[in-house]
């Protein structure tokens, strides 16, 4: 059984034991702009995708916290690049699967962290904003762009306090690719 993808770049990325070695950031940035948040349930003329989401969280950790260190605003940033290779699966079918998908995510993003310089694992602190960032983000994307109102975005996400200034407007794959990149270079760079 084959359990490596080969990525544009050449490397081939084995997903039981994934090496940072064969983790490139341009193939991380190629995969979320091509993956759609809330399975394409989006609108706008092109899907919300998962590099523009990662922008979001590393601008709303950055508002939440304004003293957050870069290396955790590089953290936000690749929060969820696991998702370049296995998809965003939405949090009901996340759960539906269980806890072995999670432990298989957890490895590949553990992966991610030691090939761009962050520890494996997040501190708590770092952690915690970043999925509150993260929960406001997908209120945000839910009201906005997945029909959610207002009460039902807070009953499931939570009621995110001041982020009224975002607005969010779904980009060309192309265009949410290169957003991405040029914040991941402004952070590795500030390092």
């Amino acid at each position: 059984m084959r359990a490596w993808q080969r990525m544009l770049s050449g490397r081939r990325l084995n997903l039981l034991e994934p090496s940072p070695l064969d983790i490139e950031i341009e193939d991380i940035a190629h995969g979320l702009s091509r993956v759609a948040r809330w399975n394409g349930q989006t609108s706008g003329d092109w899907a919300f995708n998962v590099a523009q989401h990662s922008v979001l969280v590393e601008s709303l950790a950055s508002q939440f916290r304004k003293t957050i260190p870069v290396r955790w605003r590089l953290a936000a940033l690749v929060h969820d690049a696991a998702e370049y290779v296995i998809g965003d699966l939405i949090s009901p079918f996340k759960a539906a699967v269980g806890l072995d998908y999670k432990a298989f995510e957890l490895e590949l993003q553990s992966a991610i962290h030691i090939r761009i310089g962050l520890p494996a694992q997040l501190p708590e602190t770092a952690r915690k904003l970043i999925k509150r960032a993260d929960r406001a983000s997908a209120y945000l994307e839910a009201t906005q762009l997945a029909g959610f109102d207002i009460e039902e975005a807070r009953k499931i996400f939570g009621n995110p306090g001041n982020v009224d200034d975002f607005v969010l407007t779904p980009k060309p794959a192309g265009d949410a690719k290169h957003e991405f990149l040029t914040r991941f270079k402004a952070l590795s760079d500030a390092l």
